[in-house]
């Protein structure tokens, strides 16, 4: 019996040393939060800053001036309530202490200043794929709004959601660390446009159903998901006849620049401060977006949405 509780305890001890070296956030870490050097550009660090939608989460809710992130939002989901984080330049209540490679390794890898994993809600998934020099100026221009007071509470996760730490199991499967690679047989514009869609744009992030483990079914990736507000479900966005078949290029800017559609209705819902972003952007990004948009393969309507995770919460 004392034999048979030895093996008991030692296995316990085993597993949970194992469970602690694969949740490491340390093994995502690997050099993905290397600063690219060089000096900032402001203006592109602006466009990755819109093309990243970071006013539509971390703004203040009730304030008129987007560019105040203090953050504050509560979000609701079946894991518990998120409180979206203050990303101003704030010293002590935002990312104003915060090095050039911690927010590398935060976009990238979705690690915390102090060693901590971020819930995959914020989609760093997505977010990895942009160039460092892009996230590099993306946070020098973060650095140039105001600071705003006050720090978000803490989340409200159910069991065990709210072991941090078992988040490193999730990374393990969906979490690859690879930056774009350009196709070679597709136009500079197409690739720009794969870029921004897959990369800062976080498109599939939204318009994607998800597993029971909150990843990207990739068979219908971009054939639709939960809406973010978990309110009805974000749309189809393959040229499908039930998603944008039919579509032409000039529509798909329309929609990305107004926000009004082929049949003369108007975005509503989250999908309206995106548009509020995208209209941000140089026409020839929304241009570059439908190109690729466009191309990519038709999917019915996606009807799966288990386990989904809203994937615009920030952690």
């Amino acid at each position: 019996m004392r034999r048979a509780l030895s093996a008991v305890v030692g296995l316990a001890i085993i597993g949970a040393g194992a469970f602690w070296v694969a949740t490491s956030p340390a093994l995502t870490a690997s050099g993905a939060d290397e600063a690219p050097g060089g000096a900032p550009d402001l203006a592109n660090g602006e466009a990755m800053f819109y093309a990243g939608g970071c006013t539509s989460c971390h703004a203040t809710p009730g304030q008129d001036d987007k560019l105040r992130l203090g953050g504050g939002h509560a979000l609701e989901t079946t894991f518990g309530t998120f409180h979206v984080p203050n990303i101003s330049p704030h010293p002590r209540d935002g990312i104003g202490a915060w090095s050039e490679a911690d927010f590398i390794r935060a976009m990238r890898q979705g690690v915390s200043p102090d060693g901590e994993h971020y819930y995959p809600a914020f989609p760093y998934t997505s977010y990895q794929r942009m160039a460092a020099a892009d996230l590099r100026d993306m946070f020098a221009f973060i650095r140039t709004l105001a600071p705003v007071e006050g720090e978000a509470p803490a989340h409200d996760l159910a069991f065990p959601y709210n072991i941090r730490r078992g988040i490193g199991l999730w990374k393990l499967a969906f979490l690859d660390g690879e930056a774009f690679q350009p196709d070679a047989s597709k136009s500079a514009a197409w690739n720009r446009g794969a870029y921004l869609v897959e990369g800062p744009g976080h498109c599939a992030e939204c318009h994607s159903p998800r597993n029971v483990l909150g990843g990207i079914i990739a068979e219908a990736r971009f054939a639709g998901g939960p809406s973010p507000d978990g309110k009805g479900s974000a749309p189809n966005i393959t040229p499908s006849p039930d998603g944008i078949g039919g579509w032409s290029k000039s529509e798909v800017v329309e929609l990305l620049t107004s926000g009004f559609t082929p049949e003369f209705d108007s975005v509503g819902s989250t999908m309206a401060p995106v548009v509020g972003n995208t209209a941000k952007l140089p026409q020839a990004d929304r241009e570059a977006m439908a190109e690729y948009l466009l191309s990519l393969p038709p999917r019915p309507k996606a009807t799966q949405q288990a386990g989904a995770l809203s994937p615009s919460l920030r952690p």
